[in-house]
């Protein structure tokens, strides 16, 4: 049974399990030849509906908030870990009901919150997030260790005489990233932190391993793993995202309007701002299936949303054959960033979510409509 793009509603993103479960297969490989642990961090991807199925694979879930830890404990129900640049009062108990790992990003909030992690009513690891103050992060935006950076304890203000009741730390420098820059970080956190290593159970090597990638070199992520359990006989964890769900999502989308004005443009039911707001803050230029770049095939257009935003602008694609009403395009790598941070801006609906597999075909999991768009607002 193949995927037929025209059954999907639109604007609608799908999600091919077939290619889902390849990715899992690989993670899980890592896990079996290692003995590390791979959590799903639902910051990239939270399609809970099939928590059920990367359950089968994974170790649990990476998360970045209460309702994040809730998601994860209440849908997949395997190991739960917590990280935030700060924790709040108001959720700090309820995440302890949850959580079965919590990292705290500096020494100060460890020694807020520690009296009530003993206190709970149930076992929980803590670790601090350090900063090694190196990363290949090119772009800014998405830097922890850049200059100022709030995420992480320096070894300059690392405090060895407050790791009492701490079991583990936790970093995370990388962003779609290969196995060569973890390399270089563990290079900086075992020169840093070391140490402080022999002190503990476990090390969380936090996100960014584009594992799932098809020029990812595994073999050099296993010796990673590998140097850390030897040298400290250290637990290890990982939380990729989007290696998770890489390349296994579709975002389809409907031509409205096609318009001139120096160039023609094409306007889509499917928004930047809205819908794949990455292309925007990332910010990069996503494949359409059989569309080349601006003058590459004959028929070029800039294609944008149907906001009232000037910049909600995809990009400038060329085609085969003429763009006309009711065509069809098909965004590729739509499932990470997506679905977890689209809005409803202008009131434009938010897409369907569907699934596809051999065995059932495509399924619809949810289509929003009014009440969604109004229960955000007040």
């Amino acid at each position: 049974m193949n995927l037929d793009f025209n059954e999907v509603p639109s604007p609608g993103y799908v999600v091919d399990e077939r290619l889902l479960v390849k990715n899992l297969k690989l993670l899980k490989s890592v896990q079996d030849r290692t003995g590390c642990k791979i959590l799903l961090a639902q910051k990239a991807f939270s399609m809970f509906a099939l928590y059920p199925l990367i359950g089968q694979y994974l170790s649990g879930v990476a998360s970045s908030s209460l309702y994040e830890a809730r998601l994860g404990r209440e849908e997949m129900d395997k190991e739960v870990h917590v990280y935030a640049p700060a924790f709040s009062d108001r959720d700090f108990d309820r995440i302890l009901r949850v959580a079965d790992h919590l990292v705290f990003n500096s020494f100060s909030q460890w020694d807020r919150f520690k009296d009530r992690v003993n206190h709970a009513s149930r076992h929980i690891e803590c670790g601090i997030r350090v900063n090694p103050e190196y990363s290949q992060v090119e772009t800014g935006l998405y830097d922890p260790c850049a200059p100022f950076s709030r995420m992480g304890v320096t070894a300059a203000n690392f405090q060895p005489d407050d790791l009492d009741g701490l079991s583990g730390l936790h970093f995370h420098t990388l962003c779609e990233q290969n196995s060569d820059a973890l390399e270089h970080t563990l290079q900086a956190v075992d020169q840093k932190f070391g140490p402080y290593l022999k002190k503990m159970k476990w090390i969380n090597f936090g996100g960014g391993h584009h594992i799932t990638r098809s020029d990812y070199d595994v073999e050099r992520l296993i010796r990673c793993i590998r140097f850390m359990q030897n040298k400290y006989g250290l637990d290890v964890y990982l939380e990729p995202g989007e290696a998770v769900a890489l390349n296994t999502g579709y975002l389809v989308s409907t031509v409205l309007d096609i318009t001139e004005n120096g160039m023609a443009n094409a306007i889509l039911d499917t928004s930047a701002t809205c819908h794949m707001p990455d292309v925007l803050e990332m910010p990069y230029r996503p494949k359409i299936i059989s569309a080349g770049k601006s003058g590459e095939l004959p028929y070029t257009y800039r294609l944008g949303g149907p906001t009232c935003l000037a910049g909600d602008v995809i990009g400038d694609y060329s085609f085969r054959e003429p763009l006309h009403v009711g065509s069809r395009l098909v965004f590729c790598d739509m499932a990470i960033y997506s679905m977890v941070k689209n809005n409803t801006f202008n009131g434009i609906a938010l897409p369907a979510i569907t699934t596809f597999n051999a065995k059932d075909g495509l399924q619809v999991i949810r289509e929003f409509n009014y009440d969604d768009f109004k229960n955000r607002l007040s």
